[in-house]
C-alpha cells in the first residue's frame, strides 16, 4: 500500500477544464486536478506539491484550481508549488494560491495578463475572391470572427472583458502572495520574469527544486 503523507500532482501542458490534449502536447484537466487535490484530502494528506510546467492556459480552469488550493489550505494541508521550466500565466495563478513557491533560477514564471489573438483571414478570403456572408441576430454575435475585421467599437467590447480579467488575475495574485495590488499592478504587464528576478519581486519565495521542496 502507499506509504507517506505528502501527495505529488503534476501539472504539465496547456491548462484547461477538459485537459485538451494536441499532437505534440499534453494538456491539464482542472477537473482532474480538483479531483486529486479532494482526494489528497480524503486520503490523509498532510501536504500536497505541485510540480509545475506549464505556460497557462484557461483563466477558468486556473481559477478552479486556485479555488481547490484555498479549500485545501483551509484542512490545514500545506501546498508547495515547485516550478521546473515554466509556470506562467495561468500555472502562476495556480502558484500563486499555494503557500510556498520553489523555482528554478531560470525558469519563466510571472506573465500576468489575459491573450485572445487570433489570426484574421478577411485580406485572403479577398485575394481569392471569396466573401463572408454576414447573418447575425445580435449585433456583436460574430465579434472576433476571422473572416472580418473588428470594428472599433468590438475592440473595445473585447478588450474590455480581457481589463476585467486582467484585473481579477491581478487582485488574487495580490491577495495570495500578500503583496499591495498597486505592486503587482506594475509588473502585471503580461512578459516573464526568471525565477531569479521573480524571488525579488515577491512573486515566488525561493530557490530551488524537488529537493528544497521535500526539505
Amino acid at each position: 500500500p502507499p506509504q507517506g503523507n505528502v501527495a505529488v500532482i503534476s501539472l504539465k501542458g496547456e491548462i484547461s477544464v477538459d485537459g485538451l490534449q494536441s499532437y505534440l502536447n499534453q494538456g491539464v484537466s482542472s477537473h482532474k486536478v480538483v479531483s486529486l487535490i479532494e482526494k489528497a484530502g480524503k486520503d490523509g494528506m498532510q501536504a500536497i506539491i505541485f510540480e509545475i510546467n506549464s505556460p497557462g492556459g484557461s483563466a477558468v480552469a486556473s481559477y478552479e484550481i486556485a479555488d481547490a488550493i484555498a479549500r485545501a489550505q483551509e484542512k490545514n494541508i500545506t501546498t508547495v508549488a515547485v516550478i521546473h521550466e515554466v509556470g506562467a500565466s495561468g500555472a502562476y495563478w495556480i502558484a500563486s494560491a499555494t503557500d510556498h513557491i520553489i523555482a528554478n533560477e531560470l525558469s519563466l514564471t510571472g506573465s500576468i495578463g489575459v491573450i485572445s489573438s487570433y489570426l484574421q483571414f478577411e485580406g485572403l478570403l479577398k485575394r481569392y475572391n471569396v466573401t463572408y456572408q454576414r447573418l447575425v441576430a445580435g449585433e456583436l454575435k460574430d465579434a472576433g470572427s476571422p473572416f472580418k475585421e473588428l470594428t472599433p467599437f468590438e475592440r473595445e467590447k473585447l478588450q474590455q472583458k480581457l481589463g476585467i480579467i486582467h484585473q481579477v488575475f491581478i487582485e488574487q495574485v495580490a491577495k495570495n502572495r500578500d503583496l499591495p495590488v498597486e505592486n503587482v499592478q506594475q509588473i502585471a504587464d503580461g512578459f516573464v520574469y526568471l525565477g531569479a528576478e521573480a524571488v525579488e519581486l515577491g512573486l515566488i519565495d525561493q530557490l530551488g527544486g524537488m529537493e528544497e521542496a521535500k526539505a
